[in-house]
């Protein structure tokens, strides 16, 4: 066998050890399912088995999930429901044997390897802070076919169960064993032979099978109200409504898959769990071949895809980092660095500056800590890393330094003259800024060939996407470390060639200019908001406006994208400078288009906020003038994501971005680009560009230059042709 090792003890125990080969992961293919099958077949011939066991060989996982790339080939509905069938028979078969069944999870257990854990009698989790289970299917799109939805639910309750369905959150195994997922956490050394006599024992009796419900469930069923709404029909129904009720409100309905998810589970209770799983594969079958599940899954080929560095061999190792500016984005920038550096050097105008850094750091560790994601020895090895410093005599030998200050052109270059007296040539030096191109930065410089960009985004520890930004001049090795530095930061990174505002900025500022010149026009600033929620972004274009800060948009506006518009004819709204002059900043003072002195609620599944949201400011209205009258939601959408995708598609045909991959990448993950659409050249693909042509003329007629379409688009349009192959 390929994906199997095989062996039985003298008590009678069958261990049995997955190991995919030439992947570093363990995934549910065709293939693994056959192996097991035929395995099942032996393991029934042989009346001495008396128990089962089921381990990883792999550093990191137990099993992460089906084959996506298998997934992918599978062109017709048919083949989809062959698949997932073989997969149900494959766990109902090992869930119907005649003796207990003993999972042993290590390293990441999703998906198809947590369904496979659930058919077994007894799991236990390693104490490692690699454990991690869930059931993330809906972020591709699809629901948790192989069983998820039916025997979760029954296991820990319908209220835990929906959440993490829903979200598709991941859970370390302390928290896995307060919901009863897992019955036991072991230390990682031994667990096969702990796995093995934990076998043993549930067949001779020392040991009881896992009756779920326990530890935090049990503690929730002890409340008469979710007693009545986990375990009664009535009740059941209550929680499905609010489910779907704040799925809708959140998604807009544009994420079938987790519509599907609340009736899948829904449907199962009501017609037993047979019927329920059988309804499972059917569903599965239709998402598979579902357009919005296709983009999905192509976004997170590409996520996986850009996790590896083509440039690996000239990279040069950072052991040494320094971060200049140790405010919100400086010290988001050390979090995700701690783990891989040996030192990092914390330089602020003042210690004390720099030690409120380092405070915040060790706020982040703890928190990691005391979730499992790390170890407490961890937490205090990595902090121990830290050296806070308020001038440059320590960075001699610096491998990287990541400059995080104000957005201002000439404190960048005094920065960066400054480092470059103090360091050498083996000394890296990164921007972290939005806007300002790398070029002028590097003007003056000694070392140009050592200046790149790294844009980060905030708060730079949950968002996924690193910018990394190369002049003409920067050398290759340069771009290398770069780049393996944020692959091993945790993110997921697109390498752009230098331009004001480079690629995500560049694309979002005729978005928030238009968003503006409709406020100036007379629309509603919810009315925006909601429209491009509709369209399907997280929030709209105002509110991250207001997250962002009005003066950051404010200065934006004046700087050198400006000058780039400006050159095309494209007028641009002062909007943002007349509020900043008037002392809005956005949620960061609370005076900004919403108002902050209101909180909202979570919902029954804490999935979303209750009904309301926040007013809007009328002072808003007063600065920028002109009464309010009614814009179609249509409208609106088509003049903001059109302005973005026209803007993408020339970043694609001046040679910024390398691959239309890298901008539908940088547009969702950098932005809040509609995930279901793909991003902005998969949107393009599905829409189809003639239609996006014609509809870019229509807007150019009215409101200008800004919906010229891109030659690159046009070209598309009369050749029939599309951005991505499939």
């Amino acid at each position: 066998m390929k994906n199997l090792t095989v062996e039985k003890n003298g008590n009678g125990i069958v261990a049995v050890t997955i190991d995919c080969p030439d992947s570093k992961v363990n995934k549910v293919s065709s293939g693994l399912l056959a192996e097991i099958s035929g395995l099942l077949d032996s393991i029934a011939e042989d009346a001495t088995v008396k128990g089962l066991v089921i381990l990883s060989a792999k550093d990191d996982n137990f099993v992460v999930g089906a084959d996506v790339d298998e997934l992918g080939a599978m062109k017709t509905r048919d083949e989809v429901v062959t698949y997932i069938t073989k997969a149900h028979t494959v766990l109902k078969r090992i869930e119907s044997l005649p003796f207990p069944k003993v999972s042993a999870i290590h390293g990441n257990c999703l998906g198809g390897g947590l369904e496979l854990a659930l058919v077994t009698d007894y799991r236990i989790a390693s104490d490692s802070p690699k454990t991690t289970l869930g059931l993330p299917e809906v972020q591709l799109g699809l629901i948790p076919a192989a069983g998820g939805t039916q025997r979760l639910p029954r296991l820990i309750g319908l209220q835990n169960a929906l959440p993490l369905m829903l979200t598709g959150r991941n859970l370390k195994a302390r928290k896995a064993l307060k919901l009863g997922i897992i019955d036991e956490i072991v230390i990682q050394h031994g667990m096969k032979d702990m796995a093995i006599k934990k076998a043993q024992d549930l067949a001779g009796g020392a040991l009881k099978k896992a009756s779920g419900k326990k530890g935090l469930q049990q503690r929730i069923l002890d409340s008469t109200l979710n007693r009545f709404l986990d375990t009664t029909p009535a009740g059941r129904g209550v929680v499905f409504s609010q489910a779907r009720s704040q799925v809708l409100k959140q998604t807009m309905g544009h994420y079938p898959a987790a519509l599907a998810i609340i009736s899948s589970v829904e449907f199962g209770f009501r017609h037993g769990i047979e019927k329920g799983l059988a309804n499972d594969i059917r569903i599965f079958g239709e998402l598979v071949m579902d357009g919005k599940s296709k983009a999905l899954r192509s976004l997170f080929d590409g996520m996986t895809a850009l996790k590896k560095n083509p440039y690996k061999a000239q990279a040069r190792p950072v052991k040494k980092l320094a971060v200049l500016g140790t405010g919100l984005m400086g010290h988001g920038i050390v979090s995700v660095s701690t783990g891989i550096c040996d030192t990092i050097l914390m330089k602020d105008v003042s210690l004390d500056a720099a030690a409120k850094g380092m405070k915040e750091v060790y706020r982040g560790l703890d928190k990691r800590a005391r979730s499992g994601s790390i170890t407490r020895f961890e937490r205090d090895v990595q902090y121990g890393k830290l050296l806070p410093c308020a001038g440059y005599a320590g960075f001699a030998g610096t491998d990287v330094v990541i400059e995080a200050v104000f957005e201002d052109l000439a404190l960048k270059r005094k920065i960066l003259a400054e480092v470059e007296a103090a360091t050498d040539g083996r000394t890296i030096f990164a921007s972290n800024t939005s806007a300002l191109p790398i070029t002028l930065i590097a003007e003056g410089s000694s070392r140009p060939e050592n200046i790149v960009g790294m844009h980060y985004f905030s708060p730079v520890p949950k968002m996924p996407l690193l910018e990394i930004i190369t002049t003409d001049k920067t050398a290759d090795w340069v771009r290398a470390t770069a780049l393996e530095l944020g692959i091993r930061q945790g993110k997921t990174c697109i390498v752009v060639k230098d331009c004001p505002g480079f690629y995500t900025t560049r694309i979002l500022i005729p978005m928030l200019n238009e968003s503006m010149k409709l406020i100036e026009e007379g629309a509603e600033i919810k009315a925006i908001d909601v429209a491009m929620k509709q369209f399907g972004y997280p929030v709209g274009p105002v509110t991250l406006v207001d997250e962002l800060g009005i003066d950051v948009a404010a200065h934006v506006a004046k700087g050198e994208v400006r000058k780039l518009f400006d050159a095309r004819g494209l007028k641009a709204s002062d909007g943002y400078t007349k509020l900043f002059e008037h002392g809005f900043k956005g949620r960061k003072n609370k005076v900004g288009f919403y108002v902050y002195d209101e909180t909202g609620k979570k919902g029954l599944l804490g999935l979303g906020k209750k009904k309301g949201g926040r007013p809007v400011n009328p002072d808003v209205y007063e600065i920028l003038g002109g009464s309010r009258k009614p814009f179609k939601p249509e409208e609106i959408q088509d003049r903001l994501s059109l302005a973005m995708i026209n803007e993408a598609a020339l970043c694609l045909q001046e040679g910024i971005l390398s691959c239309a991959r890298d901008g539908d990448i940088g547009a969702v993950f950098g932005l809040g680009f509609p995930p279901f659409t793909g991003g902005p050249f998969r949107y393009i693909d599905a829409v189809g560009a003639k239609t996006v042509v014609e509809k870019m003329r229509r807007l150019e007629g009215t409101f200008g230059p800004l919906y010229k379409p891109a030659d690159i688009i046009k070209q598309m349009a009369s050749k029939g042709r599309k951005f991505h192959a499939s």
